[in-house]
């Protein structure tokens, strides 16, 4: 039996290899590890078929050394002992250390993460882990330490086009059938940039054809994908696709939808944590301000999840999918946030303003520090005007209410304490 079209397309050499010349072109950070022979360990961080695997694999060729690979999915900590025990026993003196590629890194427990550390600290191996899930959250602060962290992104669609023309020409099966490639944007849209996703459509819809030739045209594609919906996402890979709908369906306040997407998620095997996770994101961004219970909610979800797992965990995930769905919607600390960040990175570090700074010596004391400081519990209301602000800054705005009925009232507190600097124009 063939191999699938994917397994026979993977690149060999980074000649072969297709996107992220951020890491690996000409000057690049990993280009130049590979190159010097140089390799400390490190985590590759992006969404599926975008070339992990490939990439750790090519690195082993170029460099010569031993590779081991172990899936986080099927591998307990006896495993991870075991091929360490084995690169140890099977290096010489003076030789790069092999290589140990942990697919899914995130799905380690702490144990598995640290039965890891010695080997990777003292150069027994060099680790490589793969992961779709952010490291900060999944992988332990001390194995995060000790390796260099790459993202790796979508593929663009110059390259999607270029693994698909190289494919239909080059691969030895595809080779054989007369392919034209007539339209390519329904391949390139189901696809979602995941090269691994785009070689299974197109060997599905090849497949489909009895005839030798075959002319691709999107309509084609849409009608084969529709009879066959999941025969090209193989393993839930479809999940960044579905996690979209899911958070844009709370967003849009559509509860229906939003236990559907849940539901196709949790039915095709997705962590719970991923969910939960997007769902306290969710509770923060698109709910906010509107209704701060939704952000308790979300997290209390997330808290019981991990504790209780599948399949209980679907009954107070739920609950909060429809709670956060069905609240009112405000995003103005998030943008909030994102137009201080941005004035911060314009205007650089602004003093601070003298009266509202720390002074715990005699010299700043004397210097002017916290000179003129007016304690608002000292005042009616536990409020005083005064200056916050640096001086370069001291009108701006960041924040804008919404005015959704919990937030209004922050905003009418906001124009009692303040007067015309919180006034909206249309007020």
């Amino acid at each position: 039996m063939s191999e699938p079209l994917a397994e026979r397309m993977r690149p060999r050499t980074l000649d072969e290899y297709v996107g992220q010349k951020h890491l690996v072109g000409p000057g690049a950070v990993l280009r130049n590890m590979i190159d010097t022979g140089h390799i400390s360990s490190f985590i590759l961080w992006g969404p599926p078929g975008v070339g992990k695997t490939t990439l750790a694999q090519i690195v082993a060729s170029m460099l010569q050394v031993p590779f081991y690979t172990l899936s986080a999915v099927t591998s307990g900590v006896k495993d991870v002992r075991d091929v360490i025990e084995r690169a140890k026993n099977g290096r010489f003196f003076n030789t790069a250390s092999p290589i140990l590629f942990i697919d899914e890194i995130h799905r380690f427990s702490k144990s598995q993460q640290d039965s890891l550390l010695g080997a990777v600290e003292r150069g027994v191996v060099t680790l490589i882990g793969a992961t779709t899930e952010n490291p900060s959250f999944e992988i332990i602060r001390p194995l995060l330490s000790r390796c260099q962290l790459y993202v790796l992104k979508p593929l663009e669609k110059d390259d999607l086009l270029s693994l698909l023309h190289r494919a239909v020409t080059e691969d030895v099966e595809l080779s054989k059938r007369q392919i034209t490639l007539k339209q390519t944007d329904a391949l390139l849209r189901y696809s979602g940039g995941d090269a691994r996703k785009l070689l299974n459509i197109l060997e599905l819809v090849v497949g489909a054809s009895d005839h030798g030739e075959v002319v691709i045209t999107d309509e084609m594609v849409e009608s084969r994908l529709q009879q066959n919906p999941l025969a090209y996402d193989k393993d839930g890979e479809m999940h960044y696709d579905i996690i979209s709908a899911f958070i844009k369906s709370i967003r849009g306040s559509d509860p229906d939808a939003a236990l559907y997407w849940m539901a196709r998620m949790i039915e095709g095997g997705e962590d719970p944590k991923f969910i939960a996770r997007r769902v306290v994101i969710s509770a923060a961004e698109d709910v906010g301000l509107a209704n701060p219970n939704a952000l308790l909610l979300a997290n209390t979800a997330f808290d019981v999840i991990t504790k209780i797992g599948w399949p209980e965990g679907r009954i107070p995930l739920a609950e909060a999918v429809v709670y956060l769905a069905t609240s009112p919607k405000s995003n103005s600390a998030y943008l909030g946030i994102d137009a201080a960040l941005a004035t911060v990175r314009a205007t650089g570090n602004l003093p601070v303003p003298l009266p509202i700074r720390n002074a715990p010596t005699a010299l700043m004391k004397q210097l002017g520090y916290h000179d003129g400081y007016l304690y608002p519990h000292d005042y009616p209301g536990n409020f005083v005007p005064q200056q916050y602000l640096p001086d370069d800054l001291r009108n701006q705005r960041f924040w804008h209410a919404q005015h959704t009925p919990a937030e209004d009232k922050l905003y009418q507190r906001m124009v009692q304490c303040w007067g015309e600097r919180y006034k909206e124009p249309d007020k």
